[in-house]
């Protein structure tokens, strides 16, 4: 199990804003450094990192210098259970940033709720945030908001009305799934294919030959890892598919977009992060691509709306007491972050909005933002 520990200071800077005697303020970080989303688990940990920086670059979090803490969970369930329990054992750690994959915040759950310390999440399975857990936090908006998004685009916006659902069959991919669904019946429209797949598969052509055999017209997907959806995407054209595809916001991040190349062009893609979104967006992809020399996706966006949310909960606060921490969470509003503006309602999801974006010719272009009040 690799342990990243990174002091966003240097030693003179921590001396002139803080004092000798200021100590770090913890925040631990479950993230995928190694297995399949290792790439990805990069861009998350440079988004809280760049944060963290921007946060003790102005006097840090209570006078004190935050101190991010990464465990790597392997990008597995039991990883991100070993990765919170060691980051639990430290109880000078304040708070928590957990994975961006619903079916590893579940795993760790029981845990986080027993620990009773609050954790920003980024897994979009609304169940996170509806199962009793007072502790999760979400930075990005639910599926209950992509499947809508994805069914008003499809249906409203491109005229579609035979469908094909891809998804993942962990806790992600059911639920997106089963949104999707439930949203494209009340519009009238029963898909001609629901077609379930294991993760990290290795050739997934008997499920592009479902959506060639189905009929179907344009295909809706939730698909939590990016090598399944570049393979999917491959398999699809050289069996020359080429139907309307609005999916979740996976098809958008860096790494599907460079394992798939021109498989995605011309695919459409609800995302919670889009640059030309909004002013707020804008700002943070420059600076994350002047600091790291690439452009950022969901990955990133998020930790860096974490890290950020919880500096302002705990300054707010004025105490490191869990209770009152997670009471300031509960009271962020109209907070302009890169993901959108967050105003977090009493389950804890900060989020109600999507951006509709396209992958025109590997250039992602932002077509429309979408937010709802309920």
């Amino acid at each position: 199990m690799i342990t990243c520990r990174i002091v966003l200071t240097g030693m003179l800077s921590m001396l002139t804003c803080f004092g000798r005697a200021a100590e770090p303020l913890k925040i631990g970080m479950v993230a995928s450094l190694t297995g399949p989303a290792a790439e990805s688990g990069l861009y998350q940990t440079q988004g809280a990192k760049l944060a963290a920086e921007e946060v003790n670059k102005t006097g840090g979090v209570l006078g004190r210098p935050i101190e991010l803490i990464i465990e790597d969970d392997q990008t597995t369930n039991p990883g991100s259970v070993l990765a919170f329990s060691k980051l639990a054992g430290d109880k000078d750690v304040s708070a928590f940033i957990g994975p961006i994959h619903s079916t590893q915040v579940h795993a760790m759950a029981p845990d986080i709720q027993r620990v009773g310390k609050p954790m920003m999440i980024g897994g979009l399975d609304p169940q996170l945030t509806h199962m009793g857990n007072p502790w999760l936090f979400r930075c990005r908006p639910n599926d209950t908001y992509s499947a809508r998004v994805i069914a008003d685009y499809g249906v409203n916006t491109l005229r579609k009305k035979k469908w094909a659902i891809v998804h993942s069959t962990d806790a992600y991919g059911a639920s997106g799934m089963k949104n999707l669904v439930e949203v494209l019946k009340r519009t009238g429209v029963e898909p001609v294919l629901i077609q379930g797949y294991t993760n990290n598969s290795q050739d997934l052509t008997p499920v592009a030959l479902a959506v060639k055999q189905s009929g179907a017209d344009v295909m809706g997907t939730y698909i939590t890892f990016e090598t399944d959806l570049a393979i999917l995407a491959r398999q699809l054209r050289q069996l020359g598919v080429n139907i309307a595809w609005v999916g979740s916001p996976g098809m958008v991040v860096t790494t599907a977009l460079r394992l798939a190349g021109p498989a995605l062009y011309g695919s459409y893609c609800v995302s919670d992060f889009a640059a030309d979104s909004s002013p707020a967006a804008k700002e943070f992809a420059g600076k994350y691509e002047a600091a790291y020399k690439t452009a950022p996706d969901n990955f990133g966006a998020w930790t860096y709306d974490a890290v950020h949310v919880l500096a302002l909960a705990i300054d707010n606060a004025k105490s490191l007491e869990p209770q009152k921490i997670r009471e300031a969470i509960l009271s962020v509003k109209g907070y302009p972050g890169a993901e959108g503006t967050y105003n977090f309602d009493q389950n804890g999801d900060g989020l109600r909005g999507y951006n509709i974006v396209k992958n025109d010719n590997g250039k992602i272009v932002f077509i429309k933002h979408i937010e709802f009040n309920d």
